[in-house]
């Protein structure tokens, strides 16, 4: 199944996916809080900063998700969120 990225994702900030964790901002923050959003409902602020409230949410998605959790976005993050943000039944947890 493929996962829409770009124009025809759920969430259309960036479609870099670099490694994020506390302190890091921009696109690809608010990339992810939307997708943490979809996924999780977790009630972001999607203003592009990585701080301890969506450091909480990604290790709350990361355990819903049942794979490794640290509070950092990495390859394995973004695989997950990226794929329960776009899928239909959202949000999960």
């Amino acid at each position: 199944m493929l996962v829409a990225q770009g124009p025809d994702d759920v969430c259309d900030f960036t479609i870099n996916r670099p490694s994020l964790r506390l302190g890091s901002s921009g696109a690809a923050v608010q990339q992810a809080q939307c997708y943490l959003n979809q996924a999780i409902d977790a009630g972001l602020d999607q203003d592009g900063d990585f701080g301890q409230i969506t450091q909480s949410a990604t290790r709350a998605f990361q355990r819903c998700a049942g794979i490794v959790v640290d509070g950092r976005i990495g390859a394995q993050t973004w695989s997950f969120l990226s794929f329960w943000a776009n899928a239909p039944g959202a949000p999960f947890c």
